[in-house]
C-alpha cells in the first residue's frame, strides 16, 4: 500500500549505480614484492589506499582504481583524483581464499562503518563513508591474482528510499549560483574530508560549502534566514542521468540516523559531478535529488547489516582472476622468479637474511673454466647481479661437458673466448644479471717478458688492478699456481675479499685470504689469517714447462670442481653475511663439535660459522677445516712485498717476472732455506769427520730440490 502511494505521488525507487575495481598490473607485482619480502606468512589486514574521480571527462566513470602506489599511504594522488581508503587481506593459500567466510568478513566491516556513524567520527571524517576491502592470494609461482573486492555499504534505512524528484542543476540554480558552486568546489584541496562529503548553503548567487561537522550551525544559518537555500552534497563519479553514485548508500543511513526527523520529511541533495572544457571546469552535469526522508521507517537498530561484494566478469557473486604470465615484462618475470626462492628463506629459516647485501655485490672471477663457470651459476642463485670474467683461454671442444656455460657452438671455428662466452651465457641465463668477460692475460712469476711485451705488460696489469679495486669480491680460479700470485698481491694492497679454489684428481681446496682485520683466532690478538701462498716456503714459479699431456688438461673426478664451486660461492656469501664481513675470523671446523650441530645459525654470521679453509677428499670421503695464521715471508701478502709493489710498481713486477727467486731474497726465503739446510746437516753429521766431504755435494741436491 505505501509502496502504491508513492507511485502515485509521482516519487521514484532511488536506485544506485554501484562501483566498479580497476586493477593496474604494477598492484600485483608491488604485492608480490611486499609479500615476499615484507608480509611472509602474515595475514594480517594492511591499509591500502584507492582512488576515484567525479570528473566526467577523465573517463573513469564509477571505476575505483589501485595501483603500486596504493600501499604508500598518503603518497600523494593526481588531479582531480579523490582517495579511498581500503583494506587488503592477502591469504597465504588458495584454499584459504576460498573458505573464508565472506560475509562475516564485511559484517565486521560493516559494524566498524556504523559505529563511527553512531559515535559521530564520520562528520568528522567522512570519507570513511567511501571505502574498500580487497581479498587476495598470489599465486607467486604461476603470477596468478585471485581477487575480491566489496564496497561496503550499510542497509540502513531497511525500507527502500525514494525521490520526489531527480533534475539536473540547472532546474535547481542560476547559471551564476551554478559557476559559484564549481569555483566553491574547486577551491577544496583534493585531500580535504569536504571534497567528498559536504554541506551547500546558497545566498543569493553566493554558494558556500562547509564541512558535515558544521551541520548544526548551517542548519540553524538557514532557518535564520528564509532566503537561504540548503543543500547536503557529494562527489559523484556517476554518469547517469536518473542514478547516483554508490557513496549516496552510505550519506543516506548517515542523514537518516543522525538528522531526521530534524532535516524535516525531506532534504535536497547535490550529486557533484564535474567536467573540464576550454573554459575550465564546471558542474553543470550535476544533478539534485530530494530524498523523502518521512517515507522511511524511524530506527535505530544495533547494526543494519552489510552489502557489498562485487560481482565477476560474468554478472556472478564471485572471485576474479588476473593471469599475469603471458603479459608481465618477461625480464621482469624473471627477476620475480630468482628472488622467489631467495625471499622465502628469509619467512621462517633465516629471517635477518640480508638479500640486498648479496645482490648488491660486485663479484670478479679470474678464470671461467670448469670452476668459474659453476661459481658464476651458484651466485646467479643467490641473487649476485654484477659478475666479471677474466680469461684469456679459448674454449675447446673438451670444454663443454665439464663447463657449464658452454656448447658445443662455442667451439667452432677455433673456439670463442672463455670470458665472453661466459658473459653472454649468464645474460641468456638471466637476463638481467650484468655481466661481462674480458680476454685479459694475467702475467705470472718466472715467465720472463721481453721489452717489445712491455707495454702490454703495462695495460695488462694496470687493467687488472682496476677490476679487482672495483669490485667486491675476487675469485681466484686459475689452472696454474703461479696465475694466481699477482691477483693475490692485488687483493691484499685494496684489502679485497678473495676466494681460491683449486682442485686435484679427488681433492679440492677452498680458502679466503685474510685481510689485515681478520684472525685465527676470534677471541684473542692472533696474526690476520693466510692467503693461498702463505704455506709455501718456495716463490711460485714456472710450472708450465715440460708438463705432459695430463700435466696440461685438468684431470679430475668431474664431481669436484661442481662440490668446490659450490663452497666456494657458499663461503663467499656467509663472508658478506658477517657482521665483520671480509674481516670475520676464521673458524677451524675441528673445533666446530658435536654440540655445535643444530646450533650453526646462532653464531654471530646467520648462515652459520664462516671458516678459514675448506680441504676436501673425495676418495676418503673426508674434509678438513684447519685455519691457519698469515706467513710474515709470505710471497704474495707480506709487508715486504705489499710495500716493493706500492714504492716500485711495474719495476718491481718486472723483476718477479724474470725471476721468481727475487720473491724469495725479498722475503727472506733464500735465508730461511739456507738455515733449514744447515740444520738438516747438522741432524745427519753424526760424529764422523770422513763424511764432511759429502756436505758440499748433499747441499747443492736440498737446493736443487728446493728451486724445483
Amino acid at each position: 500500500m505505501d509502496t502504491e502511494i508513492r507511485q502515485k505521488s509521482g516519487a521514484q525507487l532511488l536506485q544506485y549505480a554501484p562501483f566498479s575495481s580497476c586493477v593496474d598490473p604494477r598492484f600485483w607485482y608491488k604485492l608480490s614484492q611486499l609479500k615476499l619480502e615484507k608480509y611472509k606468512l602474515s595475514e594480517e589486514s594492511v591499509n591500502i589506499d584507492g582512488f576515484f574521480s567525479n570528473v566526467s571527462t577523465l573517463g573513469m566513470g564509477l571505476r575505483v582504481s589501485v595501483d603500486e602506489s596504493s600501499f604508500e599511504r598518503n603518497s600523494g594522488i593526481g588531479h582531480n583524483l579523490l582517495p579511498m581508503r581500503g583494506t587488503l587481506m592477502n591469504k597465504n593459500t588458495l584454499d584459504g581464499f576460498r573458505d573464508l567466510d565472506k560475509k562475516a568478513l564485511l559484517q565486521e566491516v560493516g559494524k566498524e562503518l556504523w559505529k563511527q556513524i553512531q559515535n559521530g567520527q564520520a562528520l568528522e571524517n567522512p570519507t570513511i563513508l567511501n571505502s574498500f576491502l580487497l581479498l587476495t592470494f598470489a599465486d607467486l609461482k604461476k603470477y596468478r591474482f585471485y581477487f575480491w573486492f566489496a564496497f561496503p555499504a550499510l542497509l540502513h534505512p531497511s525500507t527502500p528510499v525514494y525521490a520526489s524528484s531527480i533534475h539536473d542543476i540547472a532546474e535547481e540554480m542560476n547559471p551564476k549560483q551554478v559557476a559559484s558552486l564549481g569555483d566553491a568546489y574547486s577551491n577544496i584541496p583534493a585531500e580535504s574530508p569536504s571534497k567528498q562529503f559536504f554541506i551547500v548553503t546558497l545566498l543569493n548567487d553566493n554558494c558556500d560549502i562547509a564541512s558535515l561537522a558544521t551541520f548544526n550551525e548551517k542548519v540553524e544559518e538557514w532557518r535564520r534566514n528564509s532566503a537561504t537555500k540548503f543543500y547536503l552534497g557529494f562527489a559523484d563519479p556517476s554518469q547517469l542521468e536518473a542514478n547516483p553514485g554508490w557513496s549516496l548508500r552510505n550519506f543516506i543511513a548517515l542523514i537518516h540516523h543522525l538528522w531526521y526527523p530534524d532535516l524535516g520529511d525531506e532534504v535536497k541533495v547535490l550529486c557533484l559531478r564535474m567536467e573540464y572544457g576550454k573554459g575550465g571546469s564546471n558542474v553543470a552535469k550535476s544533478i539534485c535529488v530530494t530524498v523523502q526522508l518521512s517515507s522511511l521507517l524511524a530506527e535505530t537498530p544495533d547494526f543494519p547489516g552489510t552489502i557489498g561484494w562485487e560481482k565477476n566478469l560474468k554478472g556472478n557473486m564471485g572471485p576474479r582472476m588476473a593471469d599475469l604470465s603471458s603479459s608481465l615484462d618477461p625480464i621482469r618475470l624473471a627477476e620475480s622468479a630468482v628472488s622467489l626462492n631467495l625471499q622465502l628463506m628469509r619467512w621462517r629459516l633465516v629471517p635477518s637474511l640480508d638479500l640486498e647485501k648479496v645482490e648488491q655485490t660486485r663479484c670478479l672471477l679470474l678464470g671461467a673454466g670448469t670452476l668459474g663457470c659453476n661459481i658464476a651459476r651458484c651466485l646467479l642463485g643467490w641473487g649476485v647481479r654484477e659478475i666479471t670474467f677474466v680469461d684469456s683461454g679459448k674454449i675447446s671442444f673438451s670444454n663443454p661437458v665439464r663447463q657449464s656455460l658452454f656448447v658445443h657452438e662455442d667451439c667452432l671455428e677455433g673456439g670463442k673466448n672463455k670470458a665472453e662466452a661466459a658473459a653472454r651465457a649468464l645474460q641468456l641465463i638471466f637476463p638481467p644479471v650484468r655481466s661481462r668477460g674480458e680476454a685479459l692475460h694475467i702475467p705470472m712469476p718466472g715467465h720472463p717478458v721481453s721489452k717489445a711485451e712491455e707495454e702490454s705488460l703495462k695495460s695488462a696489469v694496470a687493467r687488472l688492478e682496476e677490476l679487482v679495486a672495483s669490485h667486491d669480491v675476487v675469485f681466484l680460479v686459475m689452472d696454474s699456481r703461479e696465475s694466481r700470485w699477482l691477483p693475490t698481491l692485488l687483493g691484499a694492497v685494496h684489502q679485497k675479499l678473495v676466494i681460491t679454489a683449486a682442485l686435484g684428481f679427488d681433492s679440492f681446496l677452498v680458502m679466503r685470504h685474510g685481510l689485515k682485520t681478520c684472525s685465527v683466532d676470534p677471541g684473542g690478538d692472533s696474526p690476520p689469517l693466510a692467503c693461498y701462498f702463505c704455506g709455501d716456503v718456495v716463490a711460485p714459479g714456472n710450472s708450465m714447462k715440460a708438463r705432459t699431456l695430463d700435466q696440461q688438461c685438468t684431470v679430475t673426478r668431474p664431481g669436484i670442481s661442481m662440490i668446490a664451486a659450490a663452497y666456494a660461492a657458499e663461503l663467499a656469501v656467509s663472508v658478506i653475511q658477517h657482521p665483520l664481513g671480509g674481516g670475520a675470523p676464521g673458524i677451524s671446523l675441528e673445533k666446530f663439535g658435536e654440540e655445535d650441530v643444530g646450533n650453526e645459525r646462532e653464531a654471530d654470521c646467520v648462515l652459520g660459522k664462516v671458516p678459514h679453509m675448506i680441504r676436501g677428499f673425495l676418495s676418503a670421503w673426508h674434509q678438513l677445516g684447519p685455519a691457519t695464521p698469515a706467513f710474515s715471508q709470505c710471497t704474495a701478502c707480506s709487508e715486504k712485498v705489499i710495500e716493493a709493489y706500492k714504492s716500485e710498481g711495474l719495476e718491481f713486477l718486472l723483476k718477479v717476472f724474470e725471476s721468481s727467486a727475487y720473491l724469495e731474497e725479498l722475503t727472506g726465503l733464500k735465508k730461511l732455506q739456507e738455515e733449514s739446510f744447515d740444520a738438516e746437516v747438522w741432524v745427519m753429521d753424526d760424529t764422523d769427520d770422513d763424511e764432511t766431504e759429502d756436505h758440499d755435494d748433499l747441499r747443492g741436491s736440498v737446493e736443487d730440490a728446493a728451486s724445483s
